[in-house]
């Protein structure tokens, strides 16, 4: 039985390789997928590989960042799909890892501080009065265990996803009266994004640092977990469409702890 049946969602950051999973996860329970981002082609891949499999799915150049671009995107969508049941963002933000604090500039520690919130603030923004119509919604979102862990090397994405933390709690409480709820998902390092996103440079450095390959870096990042592996897009998807439903229609400012056992809650 397809649990997600007319309802409609969007996935910003729908072309990466976990947006991608998670509009393909969507449009296999029923949703019907529109995806968006700033490069065609692998949005267009991926509406491909719904239709193909007999999904209903959609492609949009929208840059996440732009608060009217957004606010447009969201109004045409809805005039034509008469309703908004799902906001997924899954944008990915280039950032460093690798520099402690005396090597890291203003700069490099604030990128991912202000691309993250930006991101989540104006489509959470864009988006809130669509789902509150219905009296019904969610609104997912992707932290990572920087939020928790202390080290060096992390310090501008471990303090990003803290505030994406913050962030989705407060907007859960913001949101909640209209029946609206919040899930922030919290994977580890995902293996199969080496290569196809922002992260590939940001683990090369760390496992440079480390005097390791990006390969072996990871797979001590697998062997810390508590299962001895890391999560695949698949692993994210998976949890995103269940939360998305009416299954989890109870949970609602929670983070999602998907890190395989590298932090234990």
């Amino acid at each position: 039985m397809n649990t997600l049946n007319e309802k409609v969602a969007v996935v910003y950051g729908g072309g990466g390789t976990v947006g991608g999973a998670v509009a393909r996860a969507l449009a296999r329970e029923g949703a019907q997928v529109h995806v968006a981002g700033r490069t065609r082609d692998p949005l267009d891949r991926v509406v491909r590989s719904i239709t193909g499999g007999g999904g209903q799915a959609e492609a949009a150049l929208v840059d996440a960042s732009d608060e009217e671009g957004v606010r447009r995107h969201l109004d045409e969508l809805t005039g034509r799909a008469g309703r908004l049941d799902i906001l997924v963002n899954a944008v990915g933000v280039p950032h460093v890892q690798g520099p402690p604090l005396a090597e890291l500039g203003l700069d490099q520690f604030m990128a991912p501080i202000d691309g993250y919130l930006r991101t989540l603030f104006t489509t959470a923004k864009a988006a809130a009065p669509h789902l509150a119509k219905q009296g019904s919604g969610v609104v997912l979102m992707l932290s990572t265990p920087g939020a928790r862990l202390t080290g060096r090397g992390f310090l501008g994405n471990g303090v990003s996803s803290a505030a994406v933390e913050a962030f989705s709690r407060i907007l859960a409480g913001e949101l909640g009266p209209d029946g609206v709820r919040v899930v922030c998902l919290r994977p580890h390092a995902i293996p199969a994004s080496v290569g196809a996103s922002h992260v590939t440079e940001a683990f090369a450095e760390m496992a440079g640092r480390a005097g390791a390959t990006t390969d072996e870096w990871l797979a001590g990042a697998a062997q810390g977990t508590l299962l001895g592996r890391l999560p695949t897009p698949e692993d994210v998807a998976e949890y995103a469409a269940f939360a998305a439903s009416d299954r989890a229609r109870t949970m609602t400012g929670v983070i999602a702890n998907l890190s395989a056992g590298a932090l234990v809650d």
